[in-house]
Formats: structure tokens, sequence, C-alpha cells
């Protein structure tokens, strides 16, 4: 192997050194968030915490443990991440595959692309979209924040384009063997994408979970709103994270304030996605490009 020249050294070691400065941006909010959650009411209060509690205890997080709304909403949330990204991937796999054929094979492709990308492009509003929402009886129904999105066209794209680098010398086997297009779908195309459809999945959980505006707009009860939308119409209001804490519950709690207990929520809703990505991270690299065969 050829001994790595200067240029290539100081290349290395610069391109390290952003990486890691860019990660630290990333992580140093999460820290300092969780090191507020776990600091005492009056560090939290007077703005002293860091990137290390002081006056460490876990009062938010207990008395989090036992408020049953954030439950509530966290329950909400885990039903929209699993319907929301089953329904939302079932229509990307079902659109993708017939527009990822050629004009030949598909006479009107072109027409529905257009039909879809435009989409990409222009919306009917938010005024008409929740007409529509609430012409079809979907208010205050946790589908009001599936159905509406069901088909991401950007994701769409994405899985065309990876099914189009698949070899038609597979399908091609699998037709002279008497396969149709749904067999071709489900038994050739989906297990050669997998690293696509992990790279897309992952997309579809993170939007699911970190939407809140949508829970605002379509559901009337605030016993069945999604976890961001619960947390979001707390901290839009200063006090809202007190309201439910008696008097004795304040004097047993001192180290327990409106800013500790926020901040324990927010890490908590962030956690299961800071869990969940760094498995699927890997597939971010070779998502887009790896196919089942070489040529």
């Amino acid at each position: 192997m050829h001994k790595p020249t200067i240029s290539r050294r100081l290349f290395v070691i610069l391109n390290t050194l952003v990486l890691s400065a860019i990660t630290l941006l990333g992580i140093i909010p999460f820290i300092h968030l969780l090191s507020i959650s776990l600091s005492s009411n009056t560090a939290a209060m007077a703005g002293e915490v860091r990137l290390w509690p002081v006056g460490f205890n876990l009062d938010a997080y207990r008395y989090l443990g036992e408020k049953v709304e954030f439950f509530r909403s966290f329950q909400v949330s885990l039903t929209r991440v699993v319907l929301g990204t089953a329904v939302n991937m079932f229509l990307v796999f079902i659109t993708a595959y017939p527009l990822s054929k050629s004009n030949h094979q598909f006479k009107f492709r072109t027409p529905y692309v257009w039909f879809f990308a435009i989409t990409m492009f222009f919306g009917g509003g938010l005024i008409p979209t929740y007409m529509i929402v609430k012409n079809t009886a979907l208010i205050d129904s946790v589908w009001a924040l599936i159905l509406p999105g069901a088909l991401n066209v950007w994701n769409m794209v994405l899985m065309l384009n990876f099914f189009r680098t698949i070899p038609k010398e597979l399908e091609e086997a699998a037709t002279i063997d008497g396969a149709g297009h749904w067999r071709i779908l489900w038994r050739i195309y989906l297990p050669v994408s997998l690293p696509s459809i992990a790279t897309i999945g992952l997309f579809t959980i993170v939007g699911h979970w970190n939407a809140w505006f949508d829970g605002i707009l379509y559901l009337n009860s605030p016993d069945k709103y999604p976890l961001q939308t619960y947390l979001s119409t707390l901290i839009m209001s200063i006090n809202s994270q007190m309201t439910s804490i008696s008097i004795e519950q304040i004097k047993a709690m001192e180290n327990l304030s409106e800013k500790t207990l926020r901040t324990a929520q927010i890490f908590m809703g962030a956690l299961p996605i800071m869990v969940v990505y760094p498995f699927l991270q890997k597939y971010f690299v070779k998502g887009m490009t790896v196919g089942s065969v070489k040529e």
C-alpha cells in the first residue's frame, strides 16, 4: 500500500475535526436538556445548568411516571407510527412499482408520474384540506393524522428510482416461471430493496413521531393528542405543566418546577427516535445505491 501523503493526512484530520464538531453541535442540546431535567428547581430557574446536572434529583421523572396524560399521548403516538408507517409504506410500494416500468410496459406511465409529481409543488391549502378531512368524518380520529398524507410522493420517487436500478433479468426470469406482478413485487423487488426500504421507513417513522400541527387541527379532544401535540400545547402555555400539581405535591417535591418537568417530557419524547436511529444509520450510506446484481 502507498504511504498517505501529507495533504491526504491533513484532509483526514480536518475532515474528522469538522465532522466531530458537527456531531457535538447535535448532541450538546440533548445533553443540556437532560441536565436541566435532572437538576434542582433553583439551579434550573437561575440558568446555572450547562452540561452537567446541578443539585441532582429525579423528581421530574418521578412525577412524569405518574402523569397519565403523558403516557396516554405516548400511546397515541405509537399507534400513529405503527398504522401510519404501514399505510405509507404499502402505498409507496404499490405506486412506485408500476411507475418504475418503461413507457412500453406501462402505456400511461408519464401522465401518472406528472399527476403525482405536481403535488410536490402545489397543494390545496390548509382550509380545503381541513374541509376534506371534516367531510370524510375523520375529525377527532387517529386516521385524520394518517390518511391526509398517506402517500409521500418524495418517498415514492426515491423508491421508484431504486426499483429502476434492479436488473430486468430478475423480472424476466420470474415472468418465465409464471410469476405475476404481485409476486414479482413481494418476492423479488422488495427483498432486494431492503436498504432503501429501511431508509424510507425511518424517514416515515420520524415524520409521524415528530408531527404535531395536524393533531391541533384535526383532534378536538386533548385525550387523543399524540405526544408531540401534547408537548407543544404545554410549551406554548407558560404554567400549564404545573396546573395539575396540588399544593401538597409541590411541598413534597421541592425540586420540581415547570422547567425541569418540561425538559423531562421533551427528552422522553425524543428518546425513542434517538434509540432507533443508530440501528438504521448504516442504511443511509447504501440505501439508494445498492442493488441485487452487479453488472
